[in-house]
């Protein structure tokens, strides 16, 4: 069985980190085959939204698989892990590097959400909890740093304070607080949870989505710009919309007062 499941239902894509039995932790071949899922995602035009979950009822992800990482016998890890670990790569936990899938990307967050776990569900556009659901910067513990981009996107997320509380500290917090400081968007019942994330899905999936991607792109790179420049950047990106069929549909259908009927869904 494939430590990464990729599904495919309609416009919605699964994917699902596939090692219960260890946490679903991500080791050098998971990594490979999350990014291989990720880009695959983001290709396929046909493709709307993804949802991230973990295999199980016990854990999203319980971060990287420190025993693959334990150096060899000469004391360094081997040069593709270097490669993915510590230099320019896509990053160590699959593409957590990648800052161009402008499609949304939602984390179904089932049960512990720790280290790398986390930078997994920060890379995601936004996270629904299961109640059962804890997170933390446990790899504090082991001297591991934050290398998948939780020192870059937890602050943006939850604020600079609440963002170097938890990685500084390493505590777990649970799903209550999570949401209390924006960290997570809903929290649910744990049987609920992918019931819940399956309908967002659908609901966004009816919807035109060629705004959604630009607006999508111009939050994203506009983050970190003067707000000039990044005013620009939207206004540019929603041009690029203007000379569809489906950006004439949509005005014209709400002042018919009639359903729209757009191209994507010839």
């Amino acid at each position: 069985m494939s430590k990464i499941l990729y599904e495919k239902r309609n416009h919605e894509v699964i994917i699902t980190i596939n090692r219960p039995e260890v946490m679903n932790v991500i080791d050098v071949e998971a990594a490979e085959l999350l990014e291989e899922s990720w880009l695959r995602f983001r290709d396929d035009d046909d493709a709307y939204v993804a949802i991230l979950v973990g295999a199980g009822d016990k854990a999203f992800c319980a971060g990287a698989d420190l025993k693959a990482l334990v150096p060899s016998r000469e004391g360094r890890m081997s040069r593709h892990q270097l490669r993915r670990f510590v230099y320019n790569g896509h990053g160590y936990m699959g593409y957590t590097r990648g800052t161009d899938i402008f499609k949304p990307k939602i984390a179904a967050v089932n049960g512990y959400c720790f280290a790398g776990g986390l930078e997994l569900a920060c890379f995601c556009d936004f996270r629904i909890a299961s109640e059962n659901a804890e997170f933390g910067i446990l790899n504090r513990r082991w001297n591991v740093g934050l290398v998948d981009g939780g020192t870059q996107r937890l602050p943006r997320i939850v604020g600079l304070g609440r963002a170097l509380e938890l990685i500084i500290t390493g505590r777990r917090i649970d799903a209550g607080e999570a949401y209390r400081i924006g960290l997570v968007n809903e929290v649910v019942p744990k049987e609920k949870l992918m019931d819940r994330v399956v309908e967002i899905a659908e609901l966004i999936c009816s919807y035109p989505q060629g705004s959604i991607r630009t607006d999508i792109q111009a939050v994203l790179l506009g983050l970190g710009r003067p707000l000039e420049d990044g005013l620009r950047m939207e206004c540019a990106l929603f041009q690029t919309t203007t000379g569809s069929k489906d950006y004439e549909e949509g005005p014209r259908a709400f002042a018919e007062k009639r359903p729209p009927r757009f191209a994507q869904d010839d």
